[in-house]
């Protein structure tokens, strides 16, 4: 076997386990079943304690709620309505610490064709995050001067 083919083998699982984005795979009820080693760095929990934990150890509670009326709806859908998009939203780490992360979503369907769980990837979003927001502060503050000054005239 050339080098190539043996390049072109490589499993579904190696490609989940070395992604550089979290790879978070839960069933119908919300319970962890996948978690791959970047959402280990992520949310700082290996994926042996992770793995068999509800989604609530890494959703804040004060979106849980939210969270899980959009995931029921969802998985009895068969469909999200973020399909295709990654959205900015906050995260819990191990210790409670919050943080942003941007997750794109997807409904896992089995080889029959029914609906298994959701699948999230995840991304720190953190210090981009806090970059845009002061850049936002700082243009709100130079157009208060500039205002100032015009009105000064």
């Amino acid at each position: 076997m050339s080098d190539t083919e043996a390049n072109s083998h490589i499993s579904p699982q190696a490609l989940v386990a070395q992604a550089p984005d979290a790879i978070i795979l839960a069933d119908l009820e919300g319970v962890i079943r996948e978690w791959n080693a970047a959402a280990e760095r992520i949310f700082g929990y290996s994926a042996a304690e992770a793995i068999g934990q509800r989604l609530d150890l890494i959703v804040p509670e004060r979106f849980r709620d939210a969270h899980w009326e959009g995931y029921q709806r969802a998985t009895n859908d068969g469909e999200t309505k973020y399909a295709g998009q990654s959205l900015p939203t906050r995260a819990l780490r191990r210790g409670g610490e919050q943080f942003y992360v941007e997750l794109s979503f997807a409904i896992v369907r089995s080889e029959d064709g029914q609906v298994a769980g959701a699948l999230a990837t995840a991304r720190d979003i953190t210090a981009r995050f806090e970059e845009e927001r002061a850049s936002r502060r700082r243009l709100a503050e130079l157009e208060q001067s500039l205002a100032d000054l015009r009105d000064g005239d």
